[in-house]
């Protein structure tokens, strides 16, 4: 019975694999389509380089980031990092735009006191501004050590290539944006004489050249286009989102109530011109990053992948920059540099 039994599930076996075999849409026979992905007949290493690339660059210049870069992000650190901010910072901008006089000396000599006043009733004064000031600090800092570069990579069948910088992109706290030079009326910066080459493998290599960015400029795209509108949705500048924080009227009052001197309309009228001298001071630190540019010394290596097979590289991936950068006659090495480009 074991044997009769061991025989009738064979045949059984063997009838069902018999029937799948005849099944429609299988994939057995000819529908299979053999190989389909057989195109291993055709390579996908590309022969050339010739063609128009839109590259995009990733940079990390935490290490050797400009100091008067850094200086604009301590800035903001300045303004809450000590026990009575933010009080004391808008005091000292109300202070500074006073004239001179008995007024003037009686708040600057009471600065502490008045500071701790304000801070007592910080909630009716400012209540979010320790908060989101640090934030605009720590969103700023994110653009300012690491953003990207757009540009244009063009490789002629003979002669050497050229490279035009036209654009940047920043990522603050995990969304990318990207922002073309001639939305903001400033120059593309074009690179001749770049060396591309091609090898058998699909190595693609990037000759060594150096791109001149305006640190400061990108730095204020960053500014107003990024960090701000991610802090506050409803200001377009850096003052905006003072006056939005700051209750100048009530800090006017308090003042008064405090100091017993001058008038409430003073105060209120000094705060209000101490944050945009405080919001352009910002701003003027940020212009000043522009005195040398930030010079890239770059060179790179890549992958050439031909999707379309026709010899050509169609997508570039897996760059990777390596160099110097240069700010006011200080060299560093790059940290690091990433790249991956498409055919146009």
């Amino acid at each position: 019975m074991k044997t009769t039994s061991l025989l009738s599930v064979l045949a059984l076996g063997a009838a069902l694999t018999g029937c799948a075999a005849s099944m429609p849409g299988d994939g057995g026979g000819d529908d299979g389509g053999g190989d389909d992905g057989g195109g291993d007949d055709v390579s996908t290493v590309p022969l050339t380089a010739e063609g128009r690339y839109v590259l995009t660059s990733d940079f990390d210049v935490a290490t050797n980031m400009p100091g008067t870069a850094g200086t604009v992000v301590n800035t903001f650190i300045d303004a809450t990092d000590s026990p009575d901010d933010p009080s004391h910072w808008i005091i000292d901008q109300l202070v500074k735009q006073l004239p001179d006089g008995s007024v003037k000396n009686a708040v600057q000599s009471s600065v502490p006191l008045v500071a701790g006043y304000l801070n007592d009733r910080l909630l009716s004064v400012a209540p979010d501004f320790v908060t989101k000031f640090r934030d605009l600090g720590n969103k700023f800092g994110q653009a300012a050590h690491h953003f990207g570069t757009i540009e244009t990579l063009d490789v002629p069948a003979s002669g050497p290539g050229s490279t035009t910088v036209n654009g940047v992109q920043f990522t603050v706290d995990g969304l990318e944006l990207a922002f073309m030079f001639k939305d903001y009326n400033l120059p593309d910066i074009a690179v001749p004489n770049v060396d591309v080459q091609v090898d058998q493998t699909g190595r693609m290599t990037i000759g060594e050249h150096k791109v001149a960015l305006s640190y400061g400029k990108v730095m204020r795209i960053a500014l107003d286009e990024v960090v701000i509108p991610l802090v506050d949705p409803t200001a377009v500048t850096l003052a905006d989102v003072m006056t939005h924080l700051i209750n100048c009227q009530k800090v006017g009052q308090y003042v008064y109530e405090k100091v017993g001197i001058g008038s409430p309309g003073t105060f209120q009228s000094a705060c209000t011109a101490g944050i945009n001298a405080g919001s352009q001071a910002l701003y003027g630190a940020i212009t000043k990053v522009d005195s040398s540019a930030l010079e890239f010394g770059i060179q790179g290596l890549a992958k050439g992948v031909d999707k379309n097979k026709d010899g050509k590289i169609d997508t570039i991936q897996t760059g990777a920059w390596s160099g110097t950068l240069n700010y006011s006659g200080t060299g560093a090495p790059l940290s690091r540099g990433n790249f991956i480009g498409t055919r146009q």
